[in-house]
Parts: structure tokens; C-alpha cells; sequence
């Protein structure tokens, strides 16, 4: 049972492992797009060990150092929870490998179980990345005994065990509920979605209670939130009290807990395994066609009707693009009832700054949102290994290309246009202002649109066994969803700086211009490598 479980781990990991392509492949544009996504990777890593470092000095610097330990495990359960509930569907349930393992010789349980360690062995350097900068801080302050070292690194490699289980779990009651409808897909999404919203929610709900102007008293009334956080879910007090007062039947509860509940969860998730997964894709094949009226589209469109019913047709690609526009939607809302000055308040923390110097910023704020994710950026390499179909087909890459942009903005332009009207209602913006911000929310949907493009089509990766390595972990999103939110955030900045100096009007005309020149260059750049491809 031992060699199963590592056999199939093992083949698992190579097969999707970017170190072993870069070792045999020969082809130059493969090992330049591992590179780049090392680089990626790379960045996000110091970001998160940054911000792990920055945080543990915070509380060192206000003798709050005691905490580090809860806030490392606090972080690092939320961080898992949420990784793995975004993955579960695809990884655990729905994969397009199903047939292939389930035609192994193994238990049902062993494929589980190895899908899940497989999530499990993947998102272990971020969780790491955050306990070990979590240590550094801590030693800094707490100058602790050696053997604490170790034992922190130890029970690091529990922490995201149990609250993985939890949402692959909450996964799995989602597939199982899914399966008996016939529209398995929708709702998964919705189910999704309200865990989703509640989570994004939750940080401000929690925020809120404890708001404070000083910082001092906001680190201590989030050492006591922390404090609350132990007190419910008990494996973040057993690592907190293993590690200040060496509790070993903390230790133990927490390694144990870890290790059972893995083998209890996969004993009951394994009696119907098979049958969830069968039914998620019977569903999808056993529609009855009905015979009515054939409208003719252009082509354009058909490629447009066939982008919407390969997005709806996954919950893991429905979830990760359109969570943007669903928390603009919100935001614009939001605005629109409680007023734009309240917010505004609520997010300066009542400093005394006028809101109108935020109004120019309103289109990258929604951009922000809208622009998170652009389906153009994984489109191209959703095509997989169904690639050469296309190839085959008399249809030229620029047009194909122009469908997957003409979807996106199909899918953009409705969320950026309520959000906006929203918002500048709720600020009070005049007719004039209004028209302009919607005006430079097109134009930043179009540069969205044609600049997830360019990045799709340059680094297309067709040889992907389960669509979160492309939606999720693809380089071509990272490399447009980096620099894209690190700019839309400086342009909110900058928006804010300018308007105190510059006409809202004229500052929106400025950026109408600069923002279309980008989007007609990305847009070239597009055609350019579609007739490149041929």
C-alpha cells in the first residue's frame, strides 16, 4: 500500500514538474517560459516573506512578539483552507485525467488520497515560505532555545494538513450535493462563489470590529483576534503552545489529529469517489438535443458562443475570471447605498482628506477589479491538446484570436459599466465626469482584453493535463496578472496625486489617449503573432 501511495505521488509530480520539461526539453520557448515563470514565482515568494518579515517586526517593535507564533499559524490554516477549496475542482474532482488513473490498478482511496498529498506537496513551499519567515522574525525577538527551531520547521509540515481537509471536504459535500443535479456545473459555481464572497467578506467584518487610529492598539486588537481564533479552532493553540511552553501532548494532538482525520476523510471520500466523478461527467454528455431553428452567426460570434460554453462548462475557470467583476459589481453597490464620502472615510481611516481628490481614480478602481483577470491571457492554452482542430480548420489565427477578445470584453464591459455608474453616482460626479470614466473604463478593458492576449498567445503552454495549471499556475497569467495589478495600484496613486493638481476632466482625456495607444499597439502586437503562427 506504501510503494501505491508513493509510486503514483511520484509519477504525478514528474508528470507536471517544470524542473524535469526544462531538463529534457529542447525547445528554446519552452525553457524561456519556465523561466519566466521561476521568475514569477520568485517575486510573489519575496513579496509574502516581505510582508511575513515586516509584520513579525510590527509586533516585535510593541513587545507583541509572544503572538508570532498564533498569527504564523492562524496565516499559514487560511492561506491552506483557501488554496485547497480553490482547487479542489480539478484536482480532486473533475480532472481530465480521471479515466487514465482510475484504470491503474489502485484503490479508489490510494488515487484520492495521492491527488490530494499531490495538492498538498505543491502549496508546501508557500506555507513554508510564511512559517519560516514567521521563525526569523521570532528569533529575532524571542532569542528561543535551538531545539524550538526544529520543532517549529516540524509541526510546519502539519499546520495546513487539517484545515486542507476541511475544504477538500467542503469540496467534496459540494461535488456530491452537484452531482445529483443536472446542471452540475452551476452549482458548483454558486456554491463556490458564496464560500468565496464570505471569505473575501470576512476580512473586512473582522477588520471593522477592531479599526483603530493608532497602530499599537490595532496589533494588540489583532493579537486578541488571533487570541479568539485559537480558542475556536484548536490546532493553532496546540502550535502556539508547542512552541512557547514545548507542550508535547500538543505535539501529539496536533500530529495525530493530522494523520487521522487524512485517514478517516479518505475512507468515507473513497466509497463514492467514483460515483461523484462519473456522474460530473455523465451529466455533461448525456444532454438531450433537441432540434430547432439554426441561426447564422459570423464567424467571430461562433467563436465568441464557443469561448462562453467552454467557460461555463468549468467551475475552476468560471470561479478565477469572473471573481473580479463579481467584487466590482459589489464595490459599485456598496457605493451606491452607503455613499461614496463613507466609504471613502472608512478606507482613510477617517483622515481628514477630501473625497473628491479620489474621484479621478474611480476607473482604475474599478479596473482594478474588472481587469483581475482576463480570459484572453489562458484561453489559448485551454485549447490543450484539441489545438490541432484548429489547426485544421480554415479559419485564420487573427480571427480566432479577435473571438477570444470580443468574448472578453462581451464579459468586461457590463460589470466595468454598472461598477462605474455606481460609483460616480454615489460620488456625486457630473454627467461630463461619468461619461469620461466610462469612456477610460473601455479603453482599460480593451488594453485588459488585447494585453492578455499578447501574453496567451506568447506563452501558450498546449501540453497541460489539468486546466489549473493554465488558469491557475499558467505563466501566462502570471505574467499578466503581476504587473498589471502593481500598476493599476500606482495608477490609483497617481490618479489621486494628479487630481489635486490637474482638471478631473482634462486628467481623464490624458489617460483616455494613453490607455487606447497601449490597447491598438497590444492589439497589432496580437495580429502580428497570429500571422506569425500562420
Amino acid at each position: 500500500m506504501k510503494s501505491d501511495y508513493l509510486l503514483l505521488l511520484r509519477t504525478l509530480l514528474l508528470s507536471t514538474s517544470s524542473r524535469n520539461i526544462y531538463k529534457h526539453t529542447t525547445d528554446k520557448k519552452v525553457k524561456n517560459r519556465i523561466r519566466l515563470g521561476y521568475f514569477g514565482v520568485f517575486c510573489l515568494y519575496a513579496m509574502i516573506i516581505g510582508y511575513s518579515i515586516a509584520t513579525c517586526v510590527g509586533y516585535g517593535a510593541y513587545g507583541l512578539s509572544h503572538a508570532i507564533p498564533i498569527m504564523c499559524a492562524t496565516v499559514i490554516s487560511i492561506l491552506a483552507f483557501l488554496f485547497t477549496f480553490l482547487r479542489t475542482n480539478g484536482y480532486l474532482f473533475n480532472f481530465r485525467e480521471y479515466d487514465m488513473l482510475m484504470s491503474l490498478p489502485f484503490e479508489v482511496r490510494t488515487v484520492a488520497s495521492c491527488k490530494f498529498l499531490y495538492m498538498y506537496v505543491k502549496n508546501l513551499p508557500w506555507y513554508l515560505s510564511v512559517s519560516v519567515s514567521m521563525l526569523v522574525g521570532y528569533a529575532i525577538f524571542e532569542h528561543p532555545p535551538i531545539y524550538t527551531y526544529l520543532l517549529w520547521i516540524l509541526l510546519s509540515f502539519f499546520l495546513p494538513v487539517i484545515p486542507m481537509l476541511g475544504a477538500a471536504f467542503l469540496g467534496f459535500l459540494i461535488a456530491k450535493i452537484s452531482a445529483g443535479f443536472k446542471k452540475t456545473n452551476l452549482v458548483q459555481t454558486i456554491l463556490s462563489f458564496g464560500i468565496i464572497i464570505f471569505s473575501f467578506s470576512l476580512r473586512y467584518i473582522i477588520e471593522g470590529l477592531f479599526r483603530d487610529d493608532k497602530i499599537e492598539q490595532t496589533l494588540q486588537a489583532m493579537s486578541k483576534a488571533t487570541d479568539k481564533a485559537g480558542s475556536v479552532y484548536f490546532p493553532i493553540r496546540w502550535f502556539q503552545k508547542a512552541i512557547v511552553a514545548t507542550g508535547i501532548s500538543d505535539i501529539c494532538l496536533l500530529m495525530g489529529l493530522s494523520i487521522a482525520l487524512f485517514l478517516v476523510l479518505f475512507c468515507i471520500m473513497g466509497k463514492s469517489y467514483r460515483n461523484i466523478n462519473s456522474a460530473m461527467k455523465n451529466h455533461a454528455a448525456s444532454k438531450s438535443y433537441k432540434m430547432s431553428g439554426q441561426k447564422k452567426h459570423s464567424l467571430v460570434h461562433a467563436i465568441v458562443f464557443k469561448e462562453l460554453k467552454r467557460m461555463t462548462g468549468s467551475t475552476i475557470y468560471i470561479t478565477n475570471v469572473t471573481v473580479g467583476e463579481l467584487m466590482a459589481l459589489i464595490l459599485g453597490f456598496v457605493v451606491l447605498f452607503f455613499g461614496f464620502d463613507k466609504i471613502a472615510a472608512t478606507i482613510t481611516n477617517g483622515a481628514p482628506i477630501d473625497p473628491a481628490i479620489i474621484r479621478p481614480a474611480i476607473p482604475f478602481i474599478v479596473y482594478f477589479c474588472v481587469g483581475m483577470m482576463s480570459t484572453t491571457a489562458c484561453s489559448p492554452s485551454l485549447e490543450g491538446k484539441n489545438y490541432w482542430i484548429i489547426q485544421s480548420l480554415p479559419i485564420k489565427k487573427q480571427t480566432l484570436y479577435q473571438g477570444k477578445m470580443l468574448f472578453n470584453m462581451y464579459l468586461t464591459l457590463p460589470f466595468m459599466a454598472i461598477s462605474t455608474i455606481c460609483i460616480c453616482i454615489g460620488a456625486k460626479a457630473t454627467p461630463v465626469e461619468t461619461i469620461l470614466d466610462l469612456i477610460l473604463g473601455v479603453m482599460l478593458c480593451g488594453f485588459s482584453t488585447a494585453w492578455g492576449c499578447v501574453c496567451g498567445v506568447r506563452h501558450m503552454r498546449l501540453d497541460w493535463t489539468n486546466e489549473v495549471e493554465v488558469i491557475k499556475q499558467g505563466a501566462a497569467t502570471a505574467i499578466y496578472m503581476l504587473p498589471n495589478m502593481f500598476v493599476s495600484m500606482g495608477l490609483v496613486v497617481l490618479m489621486v496625486f494628479l487630481g489635486m493638481k490637474i482638471n478631473h476632466m482634462l486628467l481623464s482625456l490624458i489617460f483616455i489617449v494613453i490607455t487606447a495607444v497601449l490597447a491598438s499597439l497590444s492589439y497589432l502586437r496580437v495580429m502580428a503573432l497570429a500571422k506569425k503562427e500562420g
